[in-house]
């Protein structure tokens, strides 16, 4: 593919994402393309994107997903970085148009976009997948149809497997995903399957109805540690707003069960009535036109001085008790290689 890399999108710890422009006309993709490079020095930024082109083309299309063009090498500034090469959402994510609205959506355009996320969540876990990160930030945004798309599988893993690498020894034997995104078997027992793809859902949920994380929590290390473990070992669940319909908050019941299997299937939940959405109950609220971008993400617990923030997250080995696992997650003996934070500066909207 002949390409040359435009302006840049956004800048993060293990990725650069730019505007990628064809050279000619039997180039492979159309104009515009986000291109997103890592260094091919960058043994764990490169496996992060190489992940999920994999995992990209093994769920095929799915009008809910982003696409992927393909992926290439160059040899740039004395150096060879890894290209893949994704839809371009003019619209940047979900939590930069959330941010922009000032405050929660109405409840007319949660439930279309929860619909799609569920739809896509469908697809992905039918295909034998699970996302591993769901949140407002890896939902793109197309504002040219009001549609939105599921993005960023990194942490994106094959259903039931146990990934053995020297180089991401996040997989397998411990947990991924943002903490305060992670359901309480993800936590407790590294185990990240299909239902903790749900949990984060019904917290995605929460956000767009308030413009709030769904959990309430200090930017203290102690406010952390509490938070981190009120979800892996107490029985509190996350608030249900107030202002959500009753089929609203059933549908986050069926998301928050403990037990994850008790909980909804996305295939389940695309049934319940609060995704059910006919013809007529489109709102004339129509998605703005994108203004500011936020850094993306800013952080997994979205506090703007959060002393705890991380990116793909390093948890605990497993026979650690939960306490144990909770401490070592916000104290010095966390695991090495933990990331401080994700990074990502934005430089302008679209990716």
């Amino acid at each position: 593919m002949d390409w040359v890399r435009g302006n840049t999108l956004g800048r993060g710890s293990f990725a650069t994402v730019n505007l990628a422009i064809p050279t000619n006309r039997s180039t492979q993709f159309s104009s515009p393309t986000a291109v997103k490079s890592s260094s091919s020095d960058d043994v764990f930024a490169s496996y992060l994107l190489k992940n999920e082109k994999e995992i990209l083309d093994h769920l095929g299309y799915c009008p809910h997903i982003v696409k992927c063009y393909g992926h290439d090498y160059t040899f740039e500034n004395g150096g060879e970085y890894y290209n893949l090469f994704l839809e371009y959402a003019a619209g940047g994510t979900l939590a930069d148009q959330l941010k922009n609205h000032g405050g929660g959506f109405p409840e007319s355009r949660v439930r279309r976009y929860t619909r799609s996320i569920i739809e896509g969540l469908n697809h992905i876990h039918a295909k034998g997948f699970v996302h591993c990160d769901i949140k407002l930030q890896n939902i793109l945004v197309f504002v040219d149809n009001d549609t939105i798309k599921i993005a960023d599988f990194g942490l994106a893993k094959e259903t039931g497997k146990e990934e053995q690498s020297q180089t991401t020894t996040w997989a397998g034997d411990e947990c991924r995903g943002t903490p305060m995104f992670m359901s309480p078997e993800s936590l407790n027992n590294n185990e990240c399957e299909s239902p903790a793809d749900i949990w984060a859902l019904g917290c995605a949920v929460v956000e767009m109805v308030t413009g709030k994380p769904a959990w309430n929590v200090g930017s203290g290390s102690n406010d952390i540690w509490q938070l981190l473990f009120r979800i892996g070992v107490g029985e509190e669940l996350p608030h249900v707003p107030d202002e959500l319909s009753q089929q609203g908050k059933d549908f986050l019941g069926k998301c928050f069960v403990r037990d994850p299997k008790k909980r909804w299937t996305a295939e389940m939940l695309l049934k319940h009535p609060f995704v059910v959405v006919a013809d007529d109950d489109d709102d004339d609220d129509i998605v703005p036109t994108f203004k500011h971008v936020h850094p993306s993400p800013r952080s997994n617990f979205d506090f703007p001085h959060c002393p705890f923030t991380t990116g793909s997250s390093s948890c605990l080995p497993s026979l650690c008790s939960p306490a144990d696992r909770l401490r070592r997650l916000v104290t010095d003996q966390r695991p090495i290689g933990w990331s401080e934070t994700d990074g990502w500066t934005s430089v302008r909207g679209g990716y």
